[in-house]
């Protein structure tokens, strides 16, 4: 069985004419649901036709236009998945293009769901790993060595999140970090791989999803950073770094965290 034994699930809003990472998974033959808001559903079922995709899933989300970031759509999808009696769950971004396994420093894209197969085996040997995930592809440098993975620290845009978790997706930006760190200082662990990675679209480059709906006065980094620093003061930092605003986070504290 090279499929992942966990549900998949895309966060998708306005981007039925690219649907980038469905397009991605299906190519894998790697089954998937893909949560959409009511308005959305015509031009997603015409997408399926138009770009042939097969093993796709669309559940309809309960709201529209909230305004307030994916995390309520998130949240849906994991109360989807505790009810079909799943462990554990994926939740990706919708702007993925590809997968990659790291190999004596190569970037070979994966062609099969045993890209997720192989990272829940490794989250299932421990009870304390709450969030995993693979690498994005830009941050590995082909002529640099890496670990085969990073425990606790963020994990990006591709997360495989165990379902007993007692945190939820709350906030509008910095969602990831603001949920690995909880999990955190709970003294529990986060894995991100160095072995598998994903090809993210750089932010801001697509219209639709968060572009149009939370980040809609434009690249407003420093109310990002802001934000995270607010909700995690003890360990973030709002910086500038290459003329733009970032927040940096302080995970050697962390490294205390057992598996």
């Amino acid at each position: 069985m090279t499929n992942p034994k966990y549900p998949v699930y895309i966060v998708s809003k306005g981007r039925a004419d690219t649907m980038i990472t469905s397009r991605s998974l299906s190519r894998m033959r790697v089954p998937h649901y893909i949560i959409i808001e009511p308005q959305d559903l015509q031009p997603y079922k015409d997408a399926l036709t138009n770009f042939g995709l097969s093993g796709v899933t669309l559940l309809v989300a309960p709201f529209s236009n909230h305004g307030d970031g994916p995390g309520r759509a998130r949240n849906w999808a994991w109360d989807h998945s505790i009810s079909i009696g799943a462990d554990a769950h994926w939740v990706l971004d919708d702007n993925i293009s590809d997968f990659y396994r790291l190999h004596r420093n190569e970037r070979i894209r994966v062609e099969s769901g045993v890209f997720f197969k192989v990272m829940e085996d490794f989250f299932d040997r421990y009870e304390n790993v709450y969030i995993a995930g693979p690498q994005y592809r830009f941050f590995i440098a082909p002529n640099q060595k890496y670990p085969p993975y990073v425990a606790n620290t963020r994990i990006y845009s591709t997360l495989l999140i165990r379902n007993d978790c007692k945190h939820r997706w709350r906030g509008r930006y910095n969602e990831d970090t603001d949920l690995s760190l909880r999990i955190l200082k709970d003294n529990h662990c986060t894995i991100l791989f160095n072995t598998f990675l994903c090809g993210k679209m750089t932010t801001l480059v697509m219209g639709g999803g968060n572009t149009d709906n939370v980040y809609i006065d434009g690249d407003n980094r420093r109310t990002f950073a802001e934000a995270l620093k607010e909700q995690h003061p003890d360990v973030t930092e709002v910086v500038q770094r290459y003329n733009r605003w970032h927040h940096h986070v302080d995970y050697s504290g962390f490294a205390k965290n057992k598996l």
